[in-house]
């Protein structure tokens, strides 16, 4: 995992909240010449993601902690108690970082594991499962690479990756007609256009202007079904709007390509994790 500047700002924003001022209760009851080695379990049944930002918590308080990985994210945990990795160094910092390093590998460890559930609603179908910008500020590559690790697709990282007309981007303009016209005096062909429509009078429109995708926003069953045939894959479609694990696979047999899920990154629960020192 590529780790950027951004998410080392968030985990020196992270241990500084915890650490304040000192960890008062670490450096009175440690000594500060004592090593120790502990073991990070995933306490459920999970799909594991974070291990290289529990390295880097560790890495950033202390350069002489070394984390030995147990298991590689992506993987898929099946016990109830599972030891991920091995982390070795001066016991002070392995105390102090530990709940900032739990905190991120609960986070992205929910994210992946929640993605793997969504994306097994899929088997069989052909449609793909893709994330959305609806991420916590500051943690949108750290969230989009937990989706990746539990078997989902990303769609676009920011506003700067690809062009997707919204609803409101086509009510300012006017139209989707207008709208389309605008980004290409101004991009050409140097960005994918996705178009958002709600309605099957919409889509034609949009079909008219052979963009590369159009998303089907907030559309029922019956609806979906007609657009996939009105399309006849001239384009790929992705369907989204109020996602549930529940829908994922009654929408797939739509015959859309893709489906996107807020949900993923915006309602996944962590899992549960923990340290446990096993050698002083």
């Amino acid at each position: 995992m590529y780790i950027n500047e951004t998410t080392k700002m968030l985990i020196r924003m992270a241990l500084a909240e915890d650490i304040g001022r000192g960890d008062c209760t670490t450096e009175s009851v440690i000594d500060s010449h004592l090593h120790a080695q502990a073991l990070i379990f995933v306490k459920q049944p999970a799909r594991i993601a974070g291990l290289p930002i529990v390295e880097a918590v560790f890495s950033e308080l202390h350069p002489e902690v070394n984390v030995h990985h147990l298991v590689e994210d992506g993987e898929e945990l099946k016990s109830e108690k599972n030891a991920v990795c091995q982390v070795e160094g001066p016991a002070r910092a392995l105390c102090m970082a530990e709940r900032t390093a739990l905190n991120f590998l609960g986070r992205l460890t929910g994210i992946a594991t929640y993605t793997s559930l969504a994306v097994k609603h899929l088997e069989g179908t052909g449609t793909q499962l893709l994330d959305t910008r609806k991420t916590t500020p500051g943690w949108r590559l750290l969230e989009k690479y937990a989706v990746k690790m539990g078997g989902g697709q990303n769609h676009r990282y920011g506003l700067d990756d690809m062009v997707l007309i919204k609803d409101n981007h086509i009510a300012i303009c006017g139209s989707i007609t207008s709208a389309v016209q605008k980004v290409r005096a101004r991009v050409g062909m140097s960005f994918k256009i996705e178009v958002e429509v709600d309605t099957l009078e919409q889509l034609k429109e949009a079909l008219e202007l052979e963009v590369d995708m159009i998303l089907l926003d907030n559309m029922d069953i019956p609806t979906l079904r007609q657009a996939v045939q009105l399309t006849d894959g001239r384009v790929e479609l992705e369907a989204s709007g109020n996602m549930t694990i529940h829908r994922l696979a009654e929408v797939a047999r739509t015959g859309v390509s893709y489906i996107s899920m807020g949900a993923l990154t915006h309602s996944a629960s962590s899992v549960d994790v923990g340290m446990e020192i096993v050698f002083v």
